[in-house]
């Protein structure tokens, strides 16, 4: 056998017989969310935020400021009209105020400021961006939850198409051996023709149902790799989850989402009222401060200085906003309380429902078994010549519709279990 073909069957056979598991998938999908690896960047965001709020509320702030002026005169002084780029005195002309302009600026200054007793504010703005990282590590949590479901219940509906192939498979098998054994018989003329024709059109309606599982399973397939950020496009088989309900839970984590919410209304009053609070700086400048071309080199020297901001009136807008975020938070603590009571029923349907599939897919498992024994029976019976084909061929038709109602009960019975467990949470 040459090497390229023995290479093509292993990867062929991989492809049919890799198994994949619902943890596979879920890593998956966590790991390639767009929104988990935006919520990461932001608490990221949120840290050098803070680094820079330091910077601004407690380190010095330096920088060089240069001006330059040009503000000529037309003198009429001594009756004389002349043109002064840069006029020291002068009684009547034609130019901008003296006392305004000076003849000129020129300006080259180092400056210095540094904020005084400034903690305060830092910490109360450093204590808004732990607030929103908080907020961003609950999203992804969030988030994580919320993939968890959508990728369990996509993983339940290629499930439900691979039982779906795999009773259809058995059917035709279970049809090829029976036409198989039927030919004989009607070469003993136990059995006519048209009973091996009646057999054939069961046999092709299975295939056709295969075929059409098969395309399902590829395109919910195909779906769940879409929903997770997986580039394949081989068909693989799924692992059986068998998901069981998670204990119940006091604390929903549902609820810290509501916690976060009231502490970020907390923090921003806090901001707000910043303004509020008396702000001093000290500052220094040294340099060049002319405004008179000739006297430059003379002009060099230093300044410092206070200054003193503090807001005590501005029409009562302090009060009214601590007003308005009592008001939000009201409507947080509401929202809340809301979900807790809604979640405590919520989970309750959800348990009476699956109580109702379990009754019901333990009557549809008896049910099959009693047709597993009917089938065997039959066996015989045909062997012998006793059986009819055309009821034989009905006893197939109500087990094929009875497991594909079995398999989609069990599929629900997953589907609410997965939900039980994401409120359940």
């Amino acid at each position: 056998m040459k090497p390229s073909i023995l290479v093509f069957l292993i990867f062929t056979a991989f492809e049919v017989c890799a198994q994949q598991t619902l943890e596979y998938y879920i890593r998956a999908a966590r790991e390639n969310s767009p929104l988990i690896n935006d919520q990461i960047n932001l608490s990221k965001a949120n840290l050098l935020e803070k680094d820079r709020l330091k910077a601004f509320y407690t380190k010095p702030q330096i920088g060089v400021t240069a001006n330059y002026l040009f503000s000529p005169i037309i003198s009429k002084d001594n009756n004389k009209t002349s043109f002064i780029p840069n006029a020291e005195n002068a009684n009547n002309y034609l130019g901008y105020d003296l006392a305004y302009s000076n003849g000129g600026q020129y300006q080259a200054m180092l400056n210095v400021t540094q904020p005084l007793f400034n903690g305060e504010r830092y910490k109360v703005a450093a204590e808004q961006l732990d607030v929103n990282s908080q907020i961003n590590e609950n999203n992804v949590k969030l988030s994580e939850h919320d993939i968890e479901k959508m990728v369990t219940d996509q993983f339940i509906l290629c499930l439900q198409d691979s039982k779906q192939i795999s009773f259809a498979e058995q059917m035709v098998k279970l049809l090829t051996d029976q036409r198989e054994i039927l030919k004989k018989l009607i070469e003993n003329s136990i059995y006519k023709q048209s009973d091996l024709s009646l057999l054939n059109i069961e046999y092709q309606n299975f295939q056709s149902q295969l075929t059409t599982f098969k395309a399902n399973y590829q395109r919910d397939l195909m779906e769940l790799n879409i929903m997770c950020g997986i580039k394949d496009s081989s068909v693989v088989q799924l692992q059986d989850p068998n998901l069981t309900l998670n204990a119940n839970v006091s604390d929903s984590k549902f609820l810290e989402k509501y916690r976060l919410d009231s502490l970020n209304l907390v923090a921003q009053q806090k901001i707000f009222e910043l303004k509020y609070k008396p702000q001093l700086n000290v500052f220094a400048n040294a340099g060049l401060n002319a405004v008179y071309a000739p006297t430059i080199p003379s002009r060099f020297g230093l300044s410092a200085g206070l200054s003193f901001t503090y807001n005590f009136f501005d029409g009562n807008q302090k009060a009214i906003n601590r007003s308005k975020t009592e008001v939000l938070e009201k409507s947080v603590s509401f929202y809340k309380s809301i979900f807790t009571k809604q979640n405590t029923v919520r989970k309750s349907k959800i348990l009476t429902e699956l109580q109702s599939y379990t009754d019901r897919i333990s009557i549809v498992e008896q049910q099959l078994k009693e047709y597993d024994l009917l089938l065997n029976s039959y066996k015989k019976e045909i062997l012998s010549g006793q059986l009819s084909i055309i009821n034989y061929t009905m006893v197939l038709k109500n087990m094929a519709t009875l497991q594909r109602d079995y398999t989609l009960l069990f599929s629900q019975q997953q589907v609410l279990i997965n939900a039980y467990n994401y409120w359940n949470w």
